[in-house]
Order: C-alpha cells, then structure tokens, then sequence
C-alpha cells in the first residue's frame, strides 16, 4: 500500500533532507586519497548527532554502519572499512537521515583526487540520468515513465543499469511501496499522484549491469570487476512538479 504524505509530513521530510544535503557537502571537502571510509562513517554519525538526527540505516535488519561506502566496482551496501582511499578510486556514500521520525534518503558518488576519463564520464552520465528521472516526476505521469527516462539516456551512453536494487517510497519507515524502477517502458507502472514520497537512485555501471553479492550478504559489486556509480534524491509529487526534499 502506498502511504500518501501530508505538506506537513513532507515540510518534516525537507527538513531532514536539508540536513543530509549538508552532510554530503561536508563529506565532499574531506574526501581525498589517504582518508578511510570508516572515518566518513564516524564524522557522519557525529555531524547528524550535532542536529539532533541519527543515521536510520544503522541497525536496520542488522545492518552496523551509519553510512553505505561503495568503491570502485562495489554497487551499493559497501561496509565501511579501514583501507585507505586511492587518488583514482570512486566511492559513492549513501545515507538515510531521521530528524524528529521524518526521513530522507540520498546517495552520492565522490572522485577521490585526479579520476580517469571513463571514471568522469560514469558519474556524468549517472548525475545526469538521476535528473532525467526527477523530471519525469510528475502528477499523471507513470513509474516506467521514469524508468525509461533514466535507461534510455544510460544506454545510449554506453553504460548499463542495474536492475537487482530499485528506489522506493520513503515515509516514516526507509523503505515503503512502491519499487521505483530504474529501467522500464513509458506509460506503464503505478499513476504518480500528489502526496506520494519517492526516490530515485540510479546505480550506473560500466560494463554489464549484473551483480554479485559479498559474503558479508550486503555488500553488491559488479560481476566484471568495472566500476559502478550512483546517485540518489528524495522525491515529494506535488502538483507544481517534483520537489527534490535532499537539497538545500
């Protein structure tokens, strides 16, 4: 069942995107070569303690980290860990927000010191796909509609999209219906109508868009070795358009 929210659930909601916005503009200025994701982990924790807000995801069906650190060719739920950060590598940090029960979701991927060319090109691309999404986030319009907005732009660059993780209704509790797909046919899925919570997540890989999933049962990375990148908003339908609720 679909939760529909309230303007003052989604105005609590902003809120707390407000704050995780801010999070990842802090983590931009530390993240360098040399510096360990366990690290971005603690400061996180501690950053949204200072507002009175604690990381949902820790704890959440056993998960023990604040954040999700995904390098390289880890797609998503990276572990934070103690290897240092390499000038080249990617690392996309994703994080879930709970100020006053109101949450947000929202994912970024981060160069760490001077990136290759393909590298640049994946989180362009990925960036800019996530945006396509959001565009397509209007009252009337369809979950595919979205889906195809991001697959179509993605494959005509090159790379792939993954299909094993999806975006997903956001409220009260992280994860709420419905699945929001990032591939897909336009016109088809479940009517978009104001007061619905979303978000959209694009993971981008350079090669093919299966996964595999670590011994740890969390950790997802391609099955080729190639890198992966993703980006992520939470998303308020409303009838002036989307409203992107992890900005500022």
């Amino acid at each position: 069942m679909i939760i529909f929210k309230s303007e003052r659930e989604i105005k609590m909601m902003h809120e707390a995107g407000k704050l995780l916005a801010s999070c990842h503009k802090e983590i931009a200025k530390i993240i360098k070569p040399g510096i360990r994701t366990s690290q971005i982990d603690v400061f996180v924790e501690g950053y949204l303690a200072k507002w009175g807000a604690t990381p949902e995801q820790k704890g959440y069906q056993g998960y023990p980290y604040a954040i999700c650190a995904s390098v390289n060719d880890e797609i998503c739920h990276g572990f934070p860990n103690n290897n240092p950060l390499k000038n080249g590598d990617i690392v996309t940090i994703d994080i879930v927000v709970n100020l006053n029960g109101a949450l947000a979701d929202s994912a970024w991927s981060y160069a760490v010191g001077n990136i290759s060319d393909n590298a640049k090109h994946l989180l362009k691309v990925t960036k800019e796909s996530l945006y396509k999404g959001v565009e397509q986030a209007q009252v009337g319009n369809r979950l595919g509609d979205i889906g195809y907005a991001i697959q179509s732009f993605v494959e005509a660059e090159g790379f792939s999209v993954v299909r094993e993780f999806t975006g997903h209704g956001i409220g009260k509790k992280m994860h709420e219906e419905p699945a929001v797909l990032h591939y897909g046919k336009a016109g088809k899925g479940t009517k978009l109508k104001e007061g619905m919570v979303i978000t959209i997540e694009p993971m981008v890989n350079v090669g093919m868009w299966q996964c595999k999933i670590d011994s740890n049962g969390w950790t997802a990375r391609t099955v080729d070795g190639k890198l992966s990148a993703q980006y992520e908003h939470t998303i308020a339908i409303t009838q002036n358009g989307p409203l992107i609720l992890t900005e500022q």
